[in-house]
C-alpha cells in the first residue's frame, strides 16, 4: 500500500504532529479541519457558523485538489458542531458545496478546541487514478 502525506503549500504547517491529508492507494483521509487563520491560532469568523463552515470546506477543497481530486470525490464527512442551534446555518453553506449526490455523513454536537471554533469536518474521498 502506498501512503502519501498531502500538505498543500497554500496551508500553514500544522502546529502539532499530523498531516492535513493522507492518500493511501486511492483513498484520501482528510484530518479534522477547523476554521483557523494562517497563523493556526486565530479563529476565522468568530460567532458565525456560515463563515466558519465555508472556511473549513474551502480548506478541505485545497487538500482534496492537492491529492488530485475534487469535492465530488468526497464519499463521507464527519461533522462536529459546538451548538445544535447552528445546524441549519451549517447546512445552508454545506449544501452550496455538496448539493448534487452529497456524500454520506454524520453530524454530532461536540466541544471543540479552540473554544471559538463552531465546526470541525473530517472527510474521506476516493481519488480517481
Amino acid at each position: 500500500m502506498s501512503r502519501t502525506p498531502i500538505v498543500p503549500a497554500s496551508l500553514p504547517k500544522p502546529p502539532v504532529p499530523y498531516s492535513p491529508g493522507i492518500l493511501a492507494d486511492n483513498v484520501l483521509y482528510v484530518a479534522g479541519i477547523l476554521p483557523l487563520a494562517e497563523d493556526m491560532k486565530t479563529t476565522v469568523g468568530i460567532g458565525d457558523i456560515r463563515v466558519q463552515t465555508r472556511e473549513v470546506i474551502e480548506t478541505i477543497k485545497k487538500i482534496v485538489e492537492e491529492a488530485g481530486g475534487t469535492l465530488k470525490d468526497i464519499t463521507f464527512n464527519s461533522i462536529f458542531i459546538r451548538n445544535l442551534e447552528d445546524y441549519a446555518g451549517m447546512n445552508e453553506v454545506y449544501g452550496e458545496y455538496f448539493n448534487d449526490a452529497p456524500p454520506a455523513r454524520y453530524c454530532i454536537r461536540a466541544d471543540l478546541v479552540p473554544p471559538d471554533c463552531l465546526i470541525e469536518i473530517a472527510s474521506i474521498a476516493h481519488i480517481p487514478r
